[in-house]
């Protein structure tokens, strides 16, 4: 009968790998997100805060866009000047920092996470 536990044995670690697999894969498509707040101030000195956005995706800000951006999370992010978080003059702003435009630039109109 050796021969059979052995066997029980190597089926029953197979099936535990196999769970453990399916578990953290399952875990994975999770709503993470970048725990913290994201605060930015529009061009009418509003401030609006994003609390623990998900890391997935591109999020807008404010229609008329951020003249400074707190990232306050503990992941950093990349401010675009686009709605859809393409094209060029990016900023990377890492956590627990901030960015200020600069009189007469294009304000912030969209950011993603980086993981």
């Amino acid at each position: 009968m050796p021969v059979t536990d052995h066997r029980r044995r190597r089926l029953g670690i197979a099936a535990q790998a196999v769970l453990l697999t399916l578990t953290v894969a399952g875990c994975s498509g999770l709503g993470r997100t970048a725990v913290g707040p994201v605060t930015y101030t529009t061009e009418r000195d509003a401030v609006i805060m994003l609390n623990s956005p998900s890391v997935k995706g591109c999020h807008r800000l404010a229609p008329a866009g951020a003249k400074e951006v707190v990232n306050g999370t503990l992941i950093d992010i990349i401010l675009y000047r686009t709605r859809d978080c393409t094209g060029p003059g990016t900023t990377y702003l890492a956590t627990t920092f901030s960015d200020v435009n600069a009189p007469g630039a294009l304000p912030w109109r969209s950011f993603s996470t980086v993981h």
